[in-house]
C-alpha cells in the first residue's frame, strides 16, 4: 500500500511540475509598449502616453495568460500588444520580467 502511495506522489509531483514550464506562445506581430499612469475609461487604455482603442472582443492577457478586465488593469506595466486593420487593439499581453527580455533580445 505505501509503495502506490509512493508512486502517487511522485506521479503528482511530475504532473505539477510539467504544467509550471508551459509557456505562451507571444505573437510575432506584436508591438512592445508599457501601460502607464492613470487608465482610461473603457473602452480605451492608454500605452506608451498614447490613448488607444480596445477593439470590440479584445482581450487583455495578464502574466498567467488569464484574461483580466479593463477595470483590473495594473496602472504600470510592460505589455505585447496586437493591433487590428482598423488600428484598434485586439490583444495585449502583459509580459513578465523573462519574456520581455526575450522579446527584447529578439528585436536586436
Amino acid at each position: 500500500m505505501r509503495k502506490w502511495m509512493w508512486i502517487l506522489a511522485l506521479a503528482a509531483a511530475v504532473v505539477t511540475t510539467g504544467h509550471a514550464q508551459i509557456y505562451r506562445q507571444l505573437p510575432t506581430n506584436g508591438t512592445l509598449g508599457e501601460l502607464t499612469g492613470q487608465q482610461q475609461p473603457f473602452p480605451l487604455l492608454l500605452i506608451d502616453g498614447k490613448v488607444l482603442r480596445l477593439a470590440p472582443g479584445g482581450r487583455i492577457y495578464d502574466e498567467q495568460n488569464r484574461i483580466l478586465m479593463h477595470g483590473a488593469l495594473p496602472p504600470n506595466a510592460n505589455v505585447l500588444f496586437v493591433q487590428d486593420m482598423n488600428g484598434d487593439v485586439s490583444r495585449v499581453y502583459i509580459l513578465r520580467s523573462d519574456e520581455l527580455e526575450q522579446i527584447r533580445q529578439r528585436q536586436h
